[in-house]
């Protein structure tokens, strides 16, 4: 498959297919749930036991990783790329700028599946909203702080909040 011809269908089915824990995180995540934001890139954090499972569904697609997978559990992230680029973290767990620790396992217990609206029949794991809004917090960028934004007003049409 040449770069160019990314198929992101194809991709999420293979991460669901592999067996990888798998969250989508970042603004492809806030697309997902129907919220108005841009992106150009994906972000994943995914369980620090299946980076193999996560590589291998990315190969097909010509997605290598910068480092090898030792030392991208060392330092908790890596990038899998080629014309797309997906930002992995693999660590077990995260704290937001304002010290709450996040653990991938807690997240991944109050995840949600969401289901591509093309009729593909694949489902994409992402946090919950309140969850979303945390990792939004690991940075707290100013395009962070408009997302945790959106995602309030998300989590209120929803009945969440």
């Amino acid at each position: 498959m040449r770069a160019d011809d990314f198929d992101e269908i194809a991709f999420f089915r293979a991460i669901h297919e592999s067996g990888a824990s798998a969250l989508l995180i970042g603004r492809r995540a806030l697309v997902l749930l129907g919220l108005p934001v841009l992106t150009a890139d994906y972000d994943f954090w995914v369980h620090i036991e299946h980076l193999a499972e996560f590589n291998a569904a990315a190969a097909p697609f010509e997605l290598h990783p910068t480092i090898a997978t030792d030392e991208a559990r060392r330092l908790g992230r890596y990038v899998l790329e080629n014309s797309e680029h997906i930002d992995v973290l693999v660590a077990r767990s995260l704290t937001t700028l304002d010290g709450v620790t996040v653990r991938f396992d807690d997240v991944w217990a109050r995840r949600r599946a969401v289901r591509l609206a093309d009729g593909a029949g694949v489902d994409v794991q992402v946090p919950g909203i309140e969850d979303l809004i945390l990792t939004k917090r690991f940075a707290a960028r100013p395009k962070d702080l408009e997302d945790i934004r959106l995602l309030r007003l998300l989590q209120r049409e929803d009945g969440d909040g």
